[in-house]
């Protein structure tokens, strides 16, 4: 004997998101939602891959996600990400982020690695960041952080 589907308004398919587009706030684009993660135990979303272009696939875990709509998956907070701009709170350019460090025991971001010049590179802890969207802005001018 079958069963009808019925389905709760607030009930999403999770195939239904591929190709819809990430956004936060301000309306900047991250790109689009390439999967849905799903926790096996409690099938709960972690998170959502997104496809930013030629390669650039990152993770974001549900801590970003404010909720998921019709249209889109709208972020409660900008991520950071490889390849963004770095400036300081005047607006001048720093580098473009390396690498991303993480805590080991709460898979938080501890820090950022930012080039520096052609070859070298420095790492700012992320109470230093005073702002994330577009770019990454830091709390202090150039000259601050040249000083010793």
């Amino acid at each position: 004997m079958a069963t009808s589907l019925e389905f709760n308004r607030n009930q999403i398919k999770a195939d239904e998101f591929k190709g819809k587009k990430v956004i936060d706030r301000e309306g900047i684009e991250y790109g689009k939602v390439r999967h849905v993660h799903i926790n096996s135990d409690t099938l709960e979303v972690v998170g959502v891959t997104v496809h930013e272009g030629l390669g650039k696939d990152y993770f974001l875990s549900r801590d970003y996600v404010d909720r998921f709509t019709e249209e889109s998956v709208l972020l409660s907070s900008a991520p950071i990400r490889k390849d963004v701009a770095v400036v300081d709170i005047d607006g001048r350019k720093m580098g473009k982020v390396k690498r991303l460090h993480m805590n080991k025991d709460t898979n938080e971001l501890d820090s950022i690695e930012v080039t520096e010049g052609l070859t070298g590179s420095r790492i700012f802890h992320t109470s230093e960041i005073w702002g994330v969207g577009e770019k990454i802005i830091l709390r202090m001018t150039r000259d601050d952080y040249r000083r010793p």
